[in-house]
């Protein structure tokens, strides 16, 4: 198939690379009469004509100042630009009105495509929510320019966070890349000496489930099996990018994938030691299922990375405290590690109006001890100061949820 522009011009940055390289490959895996190219200066772009090049952003809501300027800057130039990623999710015709000529939602790779080959909606959105894609559909990494990213193995989230955008970007419904898709897109990597097995996915433990939750050991194990086989030399499989929720751990499973991984530890969500909190944030799960997680990986031999976000605005002195002694009591206990976040008010979530996260001295007192001890980790520090850039851009903006 032909396309309507000559070039498609990304915008990377190091919070994009993996969605990039997904739209990259599913052009060049439909199209094969378009240049596709990537940039980090934006100065690069007037190398080529705005008459046949569109330029592509994703981005988060943190990045809204530079993707702004930029794009002023290029529709000075006469450039064709759009627009996508958890932001423009959220914010869409927030997003048109700042210059962007159209925006896509949700899922990218259909709709990008169809772009490209001149199909355009009259409202300018091109609704990837609605009409979400088979991962199957389209390839796991991108053979012709070399972009060997971990592979995309499950898209979708059932749970409903008031912190997180990943439901509302993704979806709630579980989608899985099939074991035969997955497999092949490791053999053609391990031929270009790609030989470290990494995935996407928003649970890693849930793979193969209907419903991203309950564990399949069996689908795991042939998923972790056949990977192996294809000559990969090392396997990680529950460390980022493929977290673990509490719930999905169980003795069975950890045992299989202790079969093949690299590594002793799982990267956990816990983000909060109270339980009210973990309501509060509908979180799905509570303090004593974490712990219940954690002792099932000991008695296998792993310890857990755990994450916490800090600073929720409505939490209270005594949830501070009740999340303080269980981290001490994990840490302890288990041997755990703590990855520290500081609360992001995110557009299109739950709690985008409940205000910025925000540090006390307590915070620091107690953070600052656990770092200097070489057992935490994290943006936390930098995160507070987002919080508030994202609190202030809020304040700006209606707030449609239609999710």
């Amino acid at each position: 198939m032909n396309s309507r522009f000559k070039r498609i011009l990304f915008r990377t940055t190091k919070h994009n690379r993996y969605s990039v390289a997904a739209l990259v490959g599913a052009i060049l895996s439909r199209l094969d009469k378009i240049e596709v190219l990537e940039t980090k200066d934006i100065n690069t772009i007037l190398q080529y004509p705005a008459t046949d090049t569109v330029v592509a952003f994703s981005f988060m809501t943190f990045d809204i100042d530079t993707v702004l300027s930029e794009v002023r800057f290029l529709k000075e130039h006469g450039y064709t630009t759009i627009a996508g990623g958890p932001h423009a999710t959220a914010l869409p015709q927030e997003m048109l009105n700042i210059g962007f000529d159209y925006v896509f939602v949700g899922d990218g790779e259909e709709n990008i495509v169809k772009f490209l080959c001149g199909e355009t909606p009259e409202t300018r959105i091109f609704d990837g929510i609605k009409q979400r894609v088979n991962l199957d559909d389209f390839p796991a990494v991108c053979e012709k320019k070399k972009l060997f990213m971990p592979i995309e193995i499950s898209r979708g989230c059932p749970f409903d966070c008031g912190y997180c955008q990943t439901p509302r970007l993704a979806g709630k419904i579980v989608r899985h890349r099939s074991i035969e898709q997955i497999v092949e897109y490791e053999r053609i990597s391990v031929k270009h000496n790609k030989t470290t097995a990494r995935f996407i996915t928003p649970n890693a433990f849930g793979y193969g489930s209907k419903n991203g939750v309950t564990p399949r050991p069996d689908i795991v194990d042939e998923l972790l099996y056949k990977v192996k086989s294809t000559g990969v030399k090392e396997i990680y499989f529950g460390t980022f990018p493929s977290d673990v929720r509490p719930e999905s751990i169980t003795d069975e499973m950890v045992k299989v994938v202790k079969k093949y991984v690299n590594h002793d530890y799982v990267v956990i969500g816990a983000q909060s030691g109270s339980n009210r909190i973990l309501n509060l944030i509908r979180r799905g799960h509570t303090v004593e299922k974490v712990e219940e997680a954690l002792e099932i990986l000991a008695q296998n031999g792993f310890y857990a990375k755990v994450d916490f976000i800090f600073g929720f605005p409505f939490e209270t002195k005594e949830d501070v405290e009740e999340t303080f002694n269980f981290i001490n009591k994990i840490v302890k206990k288990y041997k755990a590690k703590i990855h520290a976040h500081t609360f992001m008010p995110l557009p299109g979530t739950p709690l985008w109006n409940a205000g910025p996260g925000v540090l006390y001295d307590y915070h620091y007192k107690f953070l600052g001890q656990l770092a200097s001890q070489g057992i935490l980790d994290g943006y936390w520090v930098k995160q507070e100061e987002l919080a508030k850039k994202a609190a202030m851009y809020s304040n700006k903006v209606d707030k449609p949820c239609n999710f």
